[in-house]
């Protein structure tokens, strides 16, 4: 049996401003509510993978780091969406503002982080 990643749930002190965030600047599907009383706000990633976004309080808030695998074109329209809104991102997780795409790992990559300190890592071969 091959083991794919359904989803993963992602702390959010607004969860479904952070959700909204997450989609736009990623361009992606942003669901309905979902859970017991609409506790979750996921993001569909793609076919195998959802972000289910969940509140948390936010003085236990505990932000994550996810990372992406895009082509160029993908990249490219999350770069001029995060111009765009204004949002920093960098190319080192340590100062996700300095407006860089140099990447240790690609050709192009960038971190960015939302309202509750989540870091989100995109990365392109070229």
């Amino acid at each position: 049996m091959t083991v794919t990643l359904n989803h993963t749930i992602v702390p959010a002190a607004d969860h479904t401003a952070a959700a909204r965030f997450f989609a736009t600047v990623m361009g992606l599907e942003q669901l309905p509510p979902d859970g017991a009383g609409g506790h979750f706000a996921p993001v569909r990633v793609n076919d195998q993978l959802t972000l289910d976004f969940m509140a948390v309080d936010p003085a236990t808030t505990e932000g994550h780091h996810l990372a992406f695998d895009v082509d160029p074109e993908t990249f490219d329209a999350i770069l001029g969406r995060l111009n765009d809104l204004d949002v920093p991102y960098g190319d080192d997780p340590s100062r996700p503002d300095n407006r860089r795409t140099e990447h240790p790992l690609c050709a192009r990559g960038l971190y960015f982080t939302d309202a509750s300190g989540n870091l989100y890592e995109v990365m392109s071969p070229r």
